[in-house]
């Protein structure tokens, strides 16, 4: 749940506002990300932004809708093939800690900070970005499901609530590394959830 890169060779100036905005916003926040600042990393004049969004606010919207459709498609190979399961959330969690250490720990889970930054404030944000997250969840409840049902995890497993768990652990771990710039909080939430509590 790190933030990536979304662009392609076929990236549009529409495209190009978004990615610049996704990788300054996953690194100082939404606040601190004046459109300025946008405008100049992604070398795109402003009356171009004006163009695709009307308001800091609907370019915000638009960066968050970006960056979680991409991410859904990175959840299809993550979780979604013909391994075990429990396997399928190892790797889940070895690729974000590969995206953490690839950005040197300085973005984190975009849909996350933005949630930590923004919930309270805004509606429109927080609608958004709940949504998204009950979605990641809800991936994590199949793969959960799929486990118990193979014979990985207890039949007794509550699904929902260890899903739920897990995601909140996650984004918390994910924290704690950029804050410590280290992805070790993350190998220990794996360790300690595959040994402790998906026996």
């Amino acid at each position: 749940m790190i933030a990536r890169p979304m662009t392609s060779k076929h990236a549009t100036t529409r495209d190009t506002l978004i990615q610049a905005g996704a990788e300054l916003i996953a690194e100082q926040g939404y606040h601190a990300t004046g459109i300025n600042a946008v405008l100049k990393a992604s070398g795109v004049p402003k009356g171009s932004f004006y163009h695709y969004f009307s308001s800091k606010e609907g370019f915000g919207l638009a960066v968050i809708e970006a960056f979680a459709d991409a991410y859904e498609q990175r959840l299809d190979e993550l979780l979604d093939n013909d391994l075990a399961p429990l396997k399928r959330l190892r790797r889940f969690f070895a690729a974000g800690r590969a995206d953490m250490t690839d950005c040197d720990h300085s973005r984190g889970c975009l849909i996350g900070n933005l949630g930590q930054e923004l919930s309270a404030r805004n509606a429109l944000f927080c609608e958004q970005l709940d949504g998204i997250l009950k979605q990641w969840e809800r991936r994590l409840v199949v793969c959960l499901e799929q486990a118990c049902s193979a014979g990985e995890i207890g039949p007794d497993t509550d699904s929902e609530a260890l899903a739920g768990f897990i995601l909140a652990g996650w984004q918390g771990a994910m924290l704690r590394a950029k804050t410590l710039k280290s992805v070790t909080p993350m190998q220990h939430f794996e360790d300690i959830l595959i040994a402790r509590v998906l026996r």
